[in-house]
């Protein structure tokens, strides 16, 4: 499986069901909208980090963690919102609106597991959806088709409320999709699975790095980084992919955000702190003080 403790592939067999993998966070965004992303210090909570959701035009980033979600654009970090372990996690195209999967805090009234969760407030409260006591989505993300969401099978659904099961081969560490495109990625250890349909069909790309985090800078570009944190990033989609440099330290979840043409912003969470990238992931400088 991927290696959390070491940033390297241990082995090649596919992820047994129920494994612990990271969630993709993306953003829609708008061209020429990452300037007004701050890259200023900020404290980040000690929890371990889930995923990133950066919004592009408040410039508010959003770590989802193993505590809840985290407001790190605050000096100090604010929390928002209540104690959910926040597996799978995943903007859409109205900034108010996320969908989450995990496990509650203590004292919770959600089922444990969550099953898939809504907020319509931007994460301060939660309302259970679908699949309450059921799913443990830890890869969760959400296209132009819907939501597609792993829980030990590959789940899509148009509304969140009905589920139809895709059958694969494969179990993703990261689904990555736009909200403005049906292309679908998965992260495997064989290599980039694509879906052009929202989950419902897949295909190996061969010819595709071997990648463990994804994200949809917009509804064509994406960035990829490897177990050992080579960054790549792909003008199509996910169909063909360019090297282009290194993420320092050792990647737990990233996100991307349109910038300059073929240089999307790219945020990466580390073992020592978040790291940003506005040059397409060539060089990379710290976004939040330890």
């Amino acid at each position: 499986m991927f290696n959390k403790a070491t940033p390297k592939i241990v082995d090649q067999r596919i992820f047994a069901a129920g494994v612990a993998t990271l969630a993709l966070l993306l953003s829609a965004c708008s061209a020429g909208s990452s300037a007004a992303v701050s890259v200023e210090s900020m404290a980040p909570p000690a929890a371990h980090v889930h995923g990133i959701s950066v919004e592009a035009m408040s410039g508010r980033v959003l770590l989802a963690t193993h505590e809840g979600l985290y407001d790190v654009t605050r000096k100090p970090a604010v929390k928002i919102g209540p104690t959910i372990d926040l597996m799978g996690f995943t903007p859409t195209s109205d900034p108010k609106v996320f969908y989450a999967s995990g496990h509650p805090g203590t004292g919770s009234a959600l089922s444990n597991p969550v099953g898939l969760i809504k907020s319509i407030d931007g994460g301060v409260s939660w309302q259970p959806v679908s699949r309450q006591g059921e799913s443990d989505f830890h890869a969760l993300t959400y296209s132009r088709g819907g939501l597609i969401g792993f829980d030990g099978a590959l789940r899509t659904s148009t509304d969140g409320k009905k589920w139809s099961t895709t059958t694969t081969s494969f179990a993703p560490a990261v689904l990555a999709a736009s909200p403005g495109s049906p292309d679908v990625l998965a992260t495997t250890e064989q290599g980039v699975q694509r879906s052009p349909d929202g989950g419902k069909t897949w295909q190996l790309n061969a010819a595709a790095p071997v990648i463990q985090f994804a994200a949809f800078a917009t509804a064509a570009e994406v960035a990829g980084v490897s177990p050992a944190g080579a960054v790549y990033t792909s003008s199509d989609a996910g169909r063909t992919w360019t090297a282009t440099g290194q993420v320092p330290g050792q990647v737990e979840a990233i996100a991307a955000i349109e910038g300059s043409p073929g240089k999307p912003w790219i945020w990466a969470a580390t073992d020592t702190g978040v790291q940003v990238s506005t040059d397409g992931g060539a060089t990379f400088h710290p976004a939040i003080a330890s």
